[in-house]
């Protein structure tokens, strides 16, 4: 099994890259945000628990995101392995994914960060606000904002993996083949 997760700030290309890795190694990109609004939508017991903490403004509990990222995982035996984007972001969140992997005999192989400069990725957000028709894709103060929170939250996490020798960056600047080739290079060294 190769269970990766993917790193980088919004803007970094991670949704692109997954798309291309999900492809080349018959991996399955779970996205905790569309884990959320399947299970909400399809008013499964989890997204109704989910759903009654958002309601009321609170986070919701990590025992309720592992609960979906479980049966997500239990639903797709098939696959080689998985990308989980946007999960884990705190210490708890890390030791609660590895108790479950390790449950399932399936840990994490490695969590590769996408680096990406700054005003790199400002720029690139920007330009999808252009299209996207997201509002936190077209103010550059929101945009620095979610950088500034996507760096304090992950770094400790980003830590927490490297002191289990899993942790390792790769360029996140160039072209799209580029940036796939040296993930690919890194992935390979896995397998």
């Amino acid at each position: 099994m190769l269970n990766l997760i993917l790193f980088g700030p919004p803007g970094s290309g991670k949704g692109t890259q997954a798309a291309k890795l999900v492809e080349k190694y018959n991996l399955l990109h779970i996205s905790t945000g569309d884990l959320f609004r399947y299970e909400i939508g399809n008013q499964t017991a989890l997204g109704m628990e989910a759903k009654s903490y958002m309601d009321k403004g609170q986070l919701v509990p990590d025992s309720v995101t592992i609960g979906m990222l479980k049966n997500k995982v239990l639903d797709n035996p098939e696959v080689n392995g998985y990308i989980f984007d946007g999960f884990p972001r705190t210490i708890a969140q890390s030791e609660a994914l590895d108790e479950l992997l390790d449950e399932l005999g399936q840990p994490i192989t490695s969590l590769i960060a996408l680096e990406v400069e700054e005003e790199e990725i400002v720029q690139r957000l920007l330009e999808r606000g252009k299209s996207s028709g997201r509002p936190d894709d077209a103010d550059e103060e929101v945009i620095r904002k979610r950088i500034s929170v996507y760096l304090a939250q992950t770094t400790p996490v980003y830590e927490y993996y490297q002191n289990h020798g899993k942790s390792v960056s790769i360029k996140g600047m160039g072209s799209i083949e580029e940036i796939f080739a040296a993930l690919c290079i890194e992935i390979d060294r896995h397998l």
